[in-house]
């Protein structure tokens, strides 16, 4: 399901679906949740391995899977009316992310339970962290098979 690239951003265009869910956010949290995804297929971009991304909707959360490689596990953007603050990342509970994470970055990222990153819609994007992360995220299959 890859998606037309709008030459303005660089970036695909979201599918309908996709786009409906960031239109009801509010203008801080979708700007904070369009960063977000900017910086998820910036990272599928810079590595080979991750390959081109399907981007559709899981718990009515905008996702972003590895489809064609296989390569990395889901990562969910989302925003709560609950939480209006923040945004998060969530990734499988399952999987070892949250915690290898939380060693490397608890004391600069919120890191919730065994499946979340959240982030304050207001302020500084710790880019370099969040990014690294979301390539981790996106080739965790790939790096637990070259174990």
């Amino acid at each position: 399901m890859t998606k037309k690239v709008s030459k303005r951003i660089g970036f695909p265009v979201p599918p309908a679906n996709v786009a409906a869910v960031f239109s009801t956010y509010p203008p801080p949290a979708r700007a904070r949740a369009l960063a977000l995804r900017k910086l998820v297929f910036e990272c599928a971009a810079a590595d080979e391995r991750i390959g081109p991304l399907t981007e559709t909707l899981k718990w009515g959360e905008p996702a972003y899977l590895t489809d064609a490689t296989k390569a990395g596990t889901t990562v969910r953007l989302g925003w709560k009316a609950a939480r209006p603050e923040f945004c998060s990342i969530f990734v499988n509970c399952k999987t070892s992310l949250v915690d290898e994470w939380r060693a490397m970055y608890g004391d600069s990222l919120a890191l919730i339970g065994n499946r979340e990153i959240l982030l304050p819609i207001k302020g500084r994007l710790p880019v370099a962290e969040i990014s690294h992360c979301l390539k981790m995220a996106l080739t965790y299959h790939a790096e637990k098979s070259r174990c």
